[in-house]
């Protein structure tokens, strides 16, 4: 809670102390942000420049980049993270076609939207295996995570059920964070580093202090540390209005260690957590406290052949306390999760394999306490397993690629009655590069089919209670019967990449993608009145609510993101075109809430002083989708620039919403107010590195 906003200083500066010197004490340690700036200098010094999209994602299971996958995948990177000097998750998405994060004017808790599908695990989230499956039924937002963006090495995002490999649920698609490790900044003569971090906004007077190390022991070991604070106020959107009760303040910090027992094999065990307390109303307060425990193991044999086996845990425990004028009320989850894989590379003859057998095993136990002392019946405890099993085989055959998957989904829910379901989900990709010589030779177009499978959880099967407003009053009905929904994409898209078009410096990447996702069995909450006789009715109230499959939900859109970079200047370009509507049972056809704004982003700069200053700017277009009640279109402008004067020191600036203009989000909630994004903000920062 803000009012205890001494102690939690007096906590900040004891965990930076900690952070910052406990290590110091076995031996002279710590390191630095990213090793992306160690990296960018020794890129900058060489003439070389880092291409978007030419580096291996996360979520690839058989070594791509996201250039080389035949699906929308993109990849933030460290570089791209430090120049959006991202304070909240909302930031670090910025220009990525087809995702949008949301706050609901509460800065410190976000909701991700892909392709217009969000909420109740449509989109998986991930940070290093653990999942972030917290849903909360409420008028604010209802999945809550935080994880700071300056523990971030980078974030992987693919769009659609393509990622059937990640785990059940995700119809919408996968976002997978990725933290550090300290051979992700530790330059190769380095045995310690430190890093100090200082940042001001003038938006809400917000203030961000960040510490990182990192020692390596031997070749064999090494460990990471990061303790971020920051304190904000209120801000202020567009006309200068000030957002009440949009102030919060964080405390997260993160562990990772490595050993590798021996050359073909590696261990990591990491810890990220954090403290998040804001207000909602003027008497309403917050506080999400996270933990999250994670594990991966890796192996493979001499010539990473047959076997390349990697074994991911974790337990990710979330805490959320509640307080209504006082009244406290709670909401516990603890989700468990296991994920196991093996890629093996052969060949039959002309065709090349790469061929991926796993599973992976979520439990969610979700506990609730309401002020009255017994279960919150809108987020009723419960439990729901979640069990699957894969295989996917890469095939290559000259100009041909083929990936073709298939996956087993079993799920079961247990609250007030039980319910369970399963399924097979297939997938079919294919790829052709039709050119060897000349400037088409890095062409490849596809077309893909896919599908995936979303269990519903406690709360949309279970809820119950009463609802009530002056003059009006609903009651929540349970559907212990509520279908899964099935998620039905078509894909057709293009990867392109070329080297020296212009001269010999310069680097083209791009990819693009139509889509069409078809959604049987929906699940939304309508309201209808209530008959006589009924519960609703016997209850005093005149309307009912419940969760229903509707029949289907349609979405179509285009995606583009390009990037060209000839050294000394740089420029992008992404492309977000989407529209999407409902369909009943009656087959009433109505628009789809969740539908985003179309948008065109244009991002230009160019590097000085032997590519040690960049200076550069963007410029987004939003066009409103149809049928939204408050959103308009928009257009923001901003700019940024950094400066790095040598290895160890960097300084940043950044002016987000140049021209102040007003905008709201489509795909917010506005049943408990509309709020308008932040106004003209300016970032400042500088950071100072040590090591030796």
């Amino acid at each position: 809670m803000l009012m205890h906003m001494k102690q939690r200083k007096a906590l900040l500066v004891y965990g930076t102390a900690l952070a910052v010197l406990a290590p110091a004490t076995m031996a002279p340690a710590l390191a630095q942000e990213e090793n992306a700036q160690a990296e960018q200098v020794q890129e900058k010094a060489s003439g070389e420049t880092p291409t978007l999209l030419d580096r291996i994602t996360i979520v690839s299971r058989t070594g791509e980049t996201a250039l080389e996958t035949l699906a929308s995948v993109s990849q933030i990177s460290g570089e791209e993270l430090e120049r959006r000097m991202a304070t909240t998750s909302n930031d670090i998405f910025f220009g990525v076609p087809g995702i949008k994060v949301y706050s609901d004017g509460r800065p410190s808790v976000s909701n991700i939207n892909i392709r217009g599908l969000q909420d109740a695990g449509r989109v998986a989230v991930i940070v290093d295996g653990a999942r972030q499956n917290f849903h909360k039924a409420g008028h604010e937002v209802s999945r809550m995570f935080w994880l700071d963006p300056d523990l971030i090495k980078q974030v992987d995002v693919i769009r659609g059920p393509s990622a059937n490999t990640y785990g059940s649920g995700a119809i919408g698609g996968v976002v997978y964070f990725e933290t550090k490790k300290a051979e992700d900044f530790l330059r190769e003569d380095e045995n310690y580093a430190l890093s100090v971090t200082g940042r001001y906004e003038s938006n809400g007077s917000g203030w961000t202090t960040s510490a990182t190390g990192a020692y390596r022991f031997n070749e064999m070991a090494s460990i990471i540390g990061n303790v971020v604070w920051r304190d904000y106020g209120d801000y202020k959107d567009g006309d200068g209005t000030r957002i009440d009760n949009s102030a919060f303040d964080v405390l997260s910090g993160h562990l990772k260690g490595t050993i590798k027992p021996s050359e073909n094999s590696e261990l990591t065990l990491g810890w990220t957590g954090s403290r998040d307390e804001w207000s909602s109303t003027a008497t309403r307060d917050y506080r999400l406290d996270s933990n999250a425990l994670t594990g991966e193991f890796k192996i493979s044999d001499d010539e990473e052949k047959w076997l390349n086996l990697n074994v991911k845990g974790a337990v990710n425990l979330l805490d959320l306390a509640q307080w209504d004028s006082g009244a406290e009320s709670g909401y516990d989850l603890r989700t468990t999760s296991f994920d196991i894989w093996n890629t093996s590379y052969f060949d039959t003859g002309l065709i090349a394999h790469e061929l991926t057998v796993g599973g992976d095993w979520v439990y969610d136990d979700f506990k609730s306490k309401s002020s009255s002392g017994g279960a919150d019946s809108y987020n009723p405890t419960g439990t729901r397993s979640v069990w699957g099993a894969y295989v996917q085989d890469k095939m290559t055959y000259d100009w041909l690629e083929v990936v073709a998957g298939l996956r087993y989904d079993s799920y079961k829910l247990k609250a007030s009655d039980e319910s369970s379901g399963d399924r097979l989900s297939p997938r079919i990709s294919v790829g052709v590069s039709p050119f060897k010589e000349g400037a088409l030779s890095g062409l490849q177009v596809y077309g893909s089919y896919s599908e995936g499978y979303r269990a519903p959880n406690t709360s949309e099967a279970y809820i119950t209670g009463g609802h009530s407003f002056p003059g009006f009053s609903f009651a929540f009905l349970p559907n212990p019967d509520l279908k899964p929904e099935t998620g039905r994409t078509w894909e057709a898209g293009v990867n392109y990449s070329a080297n020296g078009l212009f001269d010999s410096e310069d680097s083209l990447r791009l990819k693009a993608a139509y889509f069409y996702n078809d959604i049987k069995d929906y699940i939304t909450i309508p309201t209808f009145p209530a008959l006589p006789g009924s519960e609703c009715a016997a209850l005093g109230h005149t309307m009912c609510a419940q969760y229903q499959n509707v029949y289907a939900a349609k979405i179509k859109g285009f995606e583009l993101e390009g990037r060209y970079d000839a050294g000394r200047y740089f420029a992008g370009l992404g492309i977000n075109l989407i529209n999407g509507h409902q369909i009943d049972r009656d087959g009433v056809r109505s628009d789809l809430t969740t539908i985003p704004s179309a948008s065109v982003t244009l991002d230009g700069g160019m590097r000085f002083l032997d590519r040690r200053l960049t200076v550069g700017g963007e410029v987004q277009f939003n066009k409103a989708p149809k049928g939204s009640l408050y959103a308009d279109d928009y257009t923001l402008v901003n700019l940024y620039a950094n400066y790095q004067p040598n290895e160890n020191l960097r300084f940043d600036l950044r002016v987000d919403n140049l021209f102040d203009k007003k905008y709201v989000l489509p795909i917010v909630d506005t049943s408990d107010g509309v709020y308008g994004q932040p106004g003209l903000t300016v970032k400042l920062a500088a950071t100072v590195r040590f090591g030796g």
